[in-house]
């Protein structure tokens, strides 16, 4: 069944791990919902137990360039409904700025600003769209985890950060 605490799920829950354990660097999550897997975590519910209280953008602007080195989980709203159901839990207005692409896209750009090369990003939503080739990321797995009956499934993205300046490859 669906579960609302994504890393709760079972096969969900062994690939994180797995994933996690495979890269020791640095990770983040600007969406945690109260999960301590990465190093920071961020969520936008104050009620939420989480290292900061942000918008997810807000949250990964904090970070230098090519910083992470481990991975980001991203695990957003999936549809503008999920996005006012949330801002509405926490008593925030919804904008035409807050449902639009470009809700997704400019994290996507921020989380490519802040992975370095080998870095993994492990995308959850109801597609395998992920943070896409032409920001840099290469996919390497996709877990498709079915919930049954009218339930979407989720999809799970695991894409790395390849090197595309000739000083990611250690030459310069």
């Amino acid at each position: 069944m669906p579960n609302s605490a994504t890393f709760d799920i079972n096969p969900i829950s062994d690939l994180v791990t797995e994933e996690r354990h495979r890269s020791k660097g640095l990770w983040v999550d600007p969406y945690s919902g109260g999960a301590t897997i990465a190093d920071v975590t961020n969520d936008l519910n104050p009620e939420i137990e989480s290292d900061y209280t942000m918008k997810a953008l807000d949250f990964l602007e904090q970070f230098d360039d090519n910083e992470i080195d481990g991975g980001v989980l991203f695990d957003p709203p999936y549809s503008p409904r999920q996005i006012k159901e949330v801002y509405d839990s926490i008593g925030l207005e919804t904008s035409m700025e807050t449902t639009q692409a470009t809700f997704w896209s400019d994290v996507k750009d921020e989380i490519e600003r802040i992975c370095s090369s080998g870095a993994t990003v492990i995308s959850f939503g109801w597609n395998s769209g992920g943070i896409g080739k032409t920001r840099g990321f290469e996919i390497r797995r996709i877990l498709l985890v079915p919930h049954g009956g009218r339930h979407n499934d989720t999809l799970v993205t695991v894409e790395d950060r390849v090197a595309r300046e000739l000083s990611e490859f250690g030459f310069l």
